[in-house]
């Protein structure tokens, strides 16, 4: 790790070498998933709400060629402005690095980054998946793919509603990628509480799913753990309000023929515009609370391997 451009702030290097824990963050959020200044006010609520819980945060990002395990109060304002910042997963960031650029780590990216870092949690709002039309498009996530060979636990609320659902905990399975659903035995759906899917495994507490981590890096099987948090329900979206509106969007990508990375960010967007903002409100809402319960698995992890 000493040979590869990656700094971390004191704050993590400090938590890191005295056993605390630390709960990783991806900065597409902050670079592509809202406006300035809103993404900065996000980013520093989300790492307020990880102090508060006891644990340390470490938002991950790309500047200047440089990995940046942490972020502080200066370099995170750097991001939340920059322009033309590169959306990096397994593929492009050796080659942002490489070129000595600004890169927003996706839950691939990010999940990589916290691994070389010795990171064990990782808390975003929703994991990539397979898209809708994958059976012509061959349009998948390369975090399922990451799932299923790096290992990070990470705590999210589902794949994105945007996606087809079923294939994406389909290619999971196969992967050989522990799905919990937190606290229910339904899978969550981002916005929506229930998605019609069983769970193929549940957890109701922190500690069960850490422990489940170990066990798995004691058998040597790669790969990481994917922990579905339901939204919290004063904030959710029930599906038969939200379906309507992502048929929409969906309709208005495939007409206007936005394909591959910028599918996401289109369909996210016209969800914001069509629901008049409350996606984004719950967006927000489902992060704070994935990084609480990212928290309570990172200290688990910390107490068991003691």
């Amino acid at each position: 790790m000493t040979t590869l451009p990656l700094c971390m702030t004191a704050e993590v290097q400090t938590a890191l070498d005295t056993r605390q824990p630390v709960v990783a963050l991806e900065s597409t959020i902050i670079t592509h998933g809202m406006p300035f200044p809103q993404n900065i006010e996000t980013a520093r609520r989300v790492e307020a709400e990880i102090r508060a819980a006891g644990a340390v945060p470490a938002t991950i990002a790309v500047m200047d060629g440089v990995i940046h395990i942490g972020l502080n109060d200066a370099d995170l304002d750097r991001l939340a402005q920059a322009k033309d910042v590169m959306k990096v997963s397994r593929a492009d960031l050796p080659v942002c690095l490489a070129r000595g650029a600004f890169g927003a780590t996706t839950v691939a990216a990010t999940m990589i980054c916290a691994s070389l870092a010795g990171i064990r949690t990782f808390a975003t709002g929703g994991i990539g998946g397979v898209h809708r039309g994958a059976e012509d498009s061959f349009d998948i996530s390369a975090d399922l793919a990451e799932l299923g060979q790096t290992p990070v636990t990470v705590v999210a609320a589902g794949a994105k509603a945007i996606l087809d659902l079923p294939k994406t905990f389909e290619v999971l399975e196969t992967s050989g990628v522990p799905v919990f659903a937190y606290g229910q035995d339904e899978l969550p759906a981002f916005w929506s509480r229930q998605s019609g899917l069983k769970a193929p495994l549940r957890a109701d507490t922190a500690a069960e799913i850490a422990a489940a981590g170990l066990m798995r890096a004691q058998m040597g099987l790669t790969g990481g753990q994917l922990v579905a948090n339901p939204i919290p329900v004063e904030f959710e979206i029930p599906s038969q309000v939200i379906t309507p509106v992502i048929e929409q969007a969906l309709t208005e990508a495939q007409e206007a023929k936005i394909a591959a990375k910028e599918v996401t960010p289109f369909l996210l967007q016209r969800i914001f515009e069509l629901t008049e903002g409350r996606s984004l409100e719950a967006n927000i809402a489902l992060v704070l609370n994935n990084a609480r319960l990212a928290s309570q698995i990172a200290t688990q992890f910390v107490t068991q391997s003691a």
